[in-house]
């Protein structure tokens, strides 16, 4: 079901009348005195398709925030070649090759998205023999063994399920204007699917569609946890949020996966950290050399408060971590952020968004951030570190004048106290999972 159509009401209609619904949501997950209609795209306000509860649909995201904007040249220290030395007899560039060239540089995902981090003991061979037993000859083997009356085993679920590729613009424009049938399903065709089909349509589903599904009803939440290992949501979390650091112990891996899933402002951001896609062009010795030693210095020496690491070998990747300032609303919470550095780099500023939701007037919904460092005001001297310090100042103190979120601005300045309590709210529910039970 691609749209929320009847279909789809009626089908959840119909498992609450089955009490097959989700447990009641705990005090935490109370509704927010303040928050942001997402109801359709606040870009195209739905007319581009619904955007799911996101502030920004598929398609529009696809076309306002690429994997790195076209339009930056990939090196400034390439000499363009020019009518004066040309000779007339070279030949044309052929634009069908280089679009094929730039579609084979896709970045192949690198090896520790697919493995456990929590299972270092792990051999090729038992790689080999876990890959041999997924996927369709699992859904064999379950098959096989409730056959016989035996009751199910816990099975390796998306032990090697690539993360999701992020729609492309040519393609949500081609399904906007490619007609399509409305799917024709059955009354109970669902709800009736044994557990054994389910399971073996679990296995081909990443990490995200998976914790999707357990939030349907409680019969798809009762088989995810029953088949899928708590270590395997501890590996899952770690490759998400590399540098979440949890304090308590004896986690519920699961739940805090969800947690922080869900305290994401954009999930189409979340999937572009994990796909790791590469610029078009060729890196340069100074943005190598650079951020060799930018990354060098914030593992050694990090400023107070602030973390940053590079998630793929040619730094175009990164995510970071800031706490929120001392007296300030946002104090005790730990926001993520994604930063994508492109090739011409630092001849242009990087691009950073806010992962973890955070209410602040200079934040958009989207989890951009309005400060003039990263955008015309860039220097050579800023450094990521420094963009960061710039982030969390930021957060002492809004300015006002120029707002991502004008409500938030002129509730700021006009009703002080009551935004300052909104905030620490958010703060609460969404960037202290470090420190807080399940």
């Amino acid at each position: 079901m691609s749209l929320m159509g009847p279909e789809f009401f009626n089908f959840i209609k119909k498992l609450e009348e089955n009490d097959d619904k989700l447990t009641s949501v705990t005090p935490m997950q109370e509704a927010l005195e303040f928050e942001y209609n997402n109801s359709s795209c606040y870009v195209c306000n739905g007319y581009y398709g619904p955007s799911f509860g996101e502030p920004v649909c598929v398609t529009c995201h696809a076309f306002l925030f690429p994997d790195f904007p076209s339009y930056l040249p990939s090196s400034y220290f390439c000499s363009e070649k020019t009518d004066d030395g040309d000779s007339g007899n070279d030949e044309p560039s052929d634009l069908n090759f280089q679009l094929d060239r730039r579609l084979n540089r896709v970045c192949a995902f690198p090896s520790w998205c697919y493995r456990n981090s929590l299972d270092s003991e792990t051999s090729p061979e038992d790689e080999t023999s876990r890959t041999s037993t997924s996927g369709p000859g699992a859904s064999r083997s379950i098959s096989e063994g409730s056959g016989s009356g035996m009751p199910l085993g816990p099975i390796d679920i998306a032990a090697r399920a690539p993360p999701p590729q992020p729609p492309s613009l040519a393609r949500s424009l081609q399904a906007l204007s490619t007609p399509r049938l409305p799917d024709n399903l059955a009354p109970g065709l669902v709800e009736h699917l044994p557990s054994e089909v389910l399971l073996c349509i679990f296995s081909y589903l990443d990490d995200l569609s998976l914790c999707a599904c357990a939030c349907v009803c409680a019969r798809w939440w009762r088989l995810v946890r029953a088949h899928v290992p708590p270590p395997r949501w501890a590996a899952f979390t770690m490759q998400r949020w590399p540098l979440f650091r949890p304090v308590l112990p004896n986690l519920d891996w699961h739940k805090k996966y969800q947690a922080l899933v869900d305290s994401c402002f954009c999930r189409h951001c979340l999937v572009q950290m994990s796909v790791l896609a590469q610029p078009v062009g060729e890196e340069n010795a100074w943005r190598r050399n650079r951020l060799r030693t930018e990354s060098k210095m914030m593992r050694n020496d990090p400023p107070e408060g602030i973390a940053a690491a590079p998630l793929d070998p040619k730094c175009c990747h990164w995510q970071a971590s800031v706490t929120g300032p001392v007296d300030s609303p946002y104090e005790g919470g730990v926001f993520y952020l994604y930063i994508q550095v492109p090739y011409s780099y630092p001849m242009n500023p990087p691009v950073v968004r806010f992962l973890t939701r955070i209410l602040h007037p200079n934040v958009s919904r989207h989890g951009d951030v309005g400060i003039d460092s990263v955008h015309h005001n860039w220097s050579l001297a800023l450094t990521i570190g420094k963009v960061l310090i710039s982030i969390q100042s930021l957060l002492t103190d809004p300015y006002t004048a120029v707002c991502m979120e004008p409500e938030l601005g002129e509730m700021y300045v006009r009703d002080r106290a009551r935004f300052e309590s909104l905030a620490r709210r958010w703060t609460w529910r969404y960037a202290m999972h470090d420190i807080l039970p399940n």
